[in-house]
């Protein structure tokens, strides 16, 4: 008895503990993860400040001079005695200045697509697994019809009808990318509607919207969040692909993908950084949602850690 009263308090903590905390902990217990959270802060935060830390604005023709045009990186501009850290690229621009504000459009497109994409298709997606019949039926066979053709292909197809620019990007993006949250949404959905909770809540007069939105949607949430993360960076990095291609965002707001695009034509004059450089921040962004998205598959989805 006096070994069971001792082990009780012991266990009691880890009982009281919410679920998000439970994920929070064992989140944290991951370094790759850690390490992969921190520098996704760090890169949201450089790129949120910009105008105030970058040293020139790389999309204002009055600061560029043609004649800093490719100078390699820890060149000197001697008339303002700024260090060019990683160089110029064929514009003059500086390269930390461009880089930085290419993280904001790509970041912008990448987030903000995944983020409606998510609440399009999670609706959409109860929507389905509540009415069934003929709704059920149209809006599966859509997606499985989205879902049969690369995502590359369909993008250009979309973007050569619609043309360049930032809002057309995300347009064919959140096209793109609501099917995997509804398809995910609806299977989840179909799940939880057998257990007992939805059934008492129906008993006690729940309405059909009240029972969908309050109750089966927050059990819904993991892996829909997981698929946001990953999506976020699917999302990246086909702007930074179609923008390389010349069909993304315009020359006057150019995101990762297109700078790599212009320092393409130099490399055979071993002018290498004015693409090495942005490629290398794309890597690593891409890298750091990837491994939070990672962790957060494993700590959401119990089965893995059998």
């Amino acid at each position: 008895m006096n070994v069971t009263e001792k082990a009780l308090p012991a266990s009691t903590p880890l009982q009281a503990q919410s679920p998000w905390r439970r994920v929070a902990v064992e989140f944290m217990s991951s370094g790759t993860a850690v390490v992969g959270l921190l520098l996704l802060v760090i890169i949201v935060l450089v790129a949120a400040l910009a105008p105030w830390i970058v040293v020139q604005n790389p999309y204002d023709l009055m600061q560029l001079n043609v004649m800093d045009a490719r100078m390699p990186p820890g060149s000197l501009n001697m008339d303002s005695g700024y260090t060019y850290w990683l160089g110029t690229d064929g514009q003059g621009r500086d390269l930390v200045s461009a880089i930085i504000y290419g993280l904001r459009i790509s970041l912008w497109v990448g987030i903000g697509s995944a983020l409606i994409a998510a609440v399009i298709g999670t609706l959409l997606g109860l929507v389905s697994a509540y009415v069934g019949g003929w709704v059920d039926a149209l809006l599966m066979r859509l997606v499985d019809l989205l879902l049969s053709f690369p995502v590359i292909l369909m993008a250009l197809m979309i973007l050569a009808w619609l043309g360049k620019g930032v809002g057309n990007v995300m347009l064919t993006l959140i096209l793109l990318e609501w099917a995997y949250y509804a398809r995910t949404a609806r299977g989840q959905a179909l799940t939880e509607s057998r257990r007992e909770y939805v059934d008492a809540a129906r008993g006690q007069g729940v309405g059909p919207w009240r029972l969908v939105i309050g109750h089966i949607l927050p059990n819904c949430l993991p892996p829909l969040i997981v698929i946001g993360a990953l999506q976020i960076a699917r999302a990246i990095t086909l702007e930074a692909t179609l923008s390389f291609l010349g069909l993304g965002v315009p020359v006057t707001e150019p995101s990762l993908g297109l700078l790599i695009a212009n320092g393409f034509q130099y490399m055979l004059s071993n002018e290498y950084w004015i693409s090495l450089f942005p490629g290398l921040a794309l890597l690593i962004t891409i890298v750091a949602i990837n491994l939070v998205g990672d962790r957060l598959r494993d700590v959401l989805n119990p089965r893995l850690q059998r």
